[in-house]
């Protein structure tokens, strides 16, 4: 017979789940002051992006400015924040992928991607 009935120890789950809190938060703040890059046109457009998606900021070579021709700038711009936030996501399943797979597979947190 197993003590206590079987049941597993709460303290010790409580304890445990709060810990996984914990280290959840800290790898979320921890992707929010993290920046990551994505270009495009070969580095003509760089957008910067916080490990949580925000966009900080955009940098354009002028070589990448042509008046009659805003559409392919606006296309690279476009191209380098989704590339910028392709990064982001990665970043974030490394981060959190193994903290989340310990609440069960898939996150259920809002917001999170996986």
């Amino acid at each position: 017979m197993i003590p206590g009935g079987g049941q597993p120890n709460m303290q010790q789950l409580l304890q445990q789940a709060q810990k996984m809190q914990q280290d959840l938060a800290r790898a979320q703040e921890e992707l929010a002051n993290t920046e990551v890059d994505g270009q495009a046109g070969g580095g003509l457009v760089t957008a910067t992006v916080t490990g949580s998606g925000e966009l900080r900021a955009l940098r354009i070579d002028p070589k990448a400015v042509d008046p009659e021709d805003t559409e392919t700038l606006a296309d690279l711009v476009v191209a380098a924040v989704q590339a910028a936030n392709a990064n982001a996501q990665t970043l974030q399943q490394q981060k959190l992928g193994p903290l989340t797979q310990g609440l069960g597979g898939g996150s259920g947190i809002p917001g999170m991607p996986f």
